[in-house]
């Protein structure tokens, strides 16, 4: 793996839209508390781990594919919150195109088919993790199911989407309604992004 030097601090990105820029799907309170208590304070953990350490300067990538533990855990996060804040917009793109869409129907049949599907996994994961659309190395579409700070990344898999059930996502606005918090982000789920990172 190449592995570049950073800043010996990482500092946590800003989010790409405002804290209202998603009401109603996801509220103001939630999104600060997600963005500023639970990120940022796995970005202040992190630091405070790899200080002095060989992972110190590299990027969350860089750290999540070649550690465990603690380490891992939190540099999974910061990577993983990341990857979600910016798939989401205040106006979306609704639908995927191209060949994204072409990618979709032979893996699922349909958009709404995939919808349904990482819907029920995400509804069906027990306890905290993620629900992932990912591309393997020939273009094929899956949905990867990752436990607490589990990314597809450490399967050698490219991440399209992901889906957070951990609670801090979504208990503010929908309490213990886990499967209508999944349901309301496709509405603020840009397609655009994630044809985008299909296209890499």
């Amino acid at each position: 793996m190449t592995t570049s030097k950073t800043s010996a601090r990482i500092t946590p990105r800003e989010l790409p839209y405002s804290y209202t820029a998603l009401l109603p799907e996801i509220s103001e309170e939630t999104m600060r508390f997600h963005h500023d208590k639970h990120y940022e304070g796995y970005v202040k953990k992190l630091n405070e781990l790899i200080e002095g350490t060989p992972y110190e300067g590299h990027t969350p990538c860089e750290i999540l594919l070649r550690s465990e533990g603690a380490v891992f855990n939190n540099a999974a996060q910061i990577w993983n919150h990341e990857f979600y804040f910016e798939q989401l917009a205040p106006v979306p793109q609704t639908a995927p195109t191209g060949d994204l869409l072409r990618a979709v129907e032979e893996a699922f049949g349909s958009t709404e088919e995939l919808i349904k599907q990482m819907n029920l996994a995400a509804a069906g994961l027990f306890g905290s993790g993620w629900i992932w659309l990912v591309k393997d190395a020939g273009g094929k579409l899956s949905i990867v199911s990752e436990p607490n700070a589990g990314n597809p990344l450490c399967r050698q898999l490219t991440p399209l989407i992901c889906i957070d059930v951990w609670e801090h996502a979504y208990y503010i606005d929908y309490r213990n309604r886990r499967p209508d918090a999944i349901a309301a982000l496709w509405n603020r789920l840009d397609w655009h992004v994630v044809e985008e990172r299909y296209a890499l």
